[in-house]
């Protein structure tokens, strides 16, 4: 079994990579079954290590939601404290558990950034004079 202690300075991932790229994909029906897969412990280990990535956060939402509030202020203190308060908001158990669906949409501008005046050289007359010689 891995030690809190160790999951944090070492920052592994407490399952397989594959369980957690199943779990990535996995629609809000099919996640609950993976979670149930793992013991409780390394369920609020995942949840931690997940919370730590921006792109696992609603990920470790939804695993948190299975996780008692003294496992995860075991495992990571404070923080664990405050993921298990987010899976307890009425939003985080309605969103959904892939990222893709929370993302916020890209706009770009229609106007131009910036305009410039034009350039206008003048030619010096020795210039000229030194390319005309």
């Amino acid at each position: 079994m891995f030690s809190s202690r160790d999951a944090f300075e070492n920052d592994f991932c407490p399952v397989r990579d594959e369980l957690l790229g199943e779990m990535y994909r996995a629609n809000a029906n099919g996640l609950p079954l993976l979670v149930e897969s793992v013991s409780s412990e390394v369920r609020a280990m995942l949840a931690l290590f997940c919370y730590r990535r921006s792109h696992l956060h609603a990920l470790a939402i939804a695993i948190a939601g299975s996780c008692t509030e003294r496992e995860l202020i075991q495992f990571g203190g404070r923080v664990g404290s405050t993921l298990y308060a987010l899976s307890r908001e009425p939003s985080a158990r309605s969103a959904p558990s892939s990222t893709y669906g929370s993302r916020k949409p890209i706009t770009l501008s229609t106007k131009p950034l910036s305009t410039f005046k034009p350039i206008e050289d003048e030619v010096d007359d020795e210039d000229l004079q030194a390319v005309t010689a």
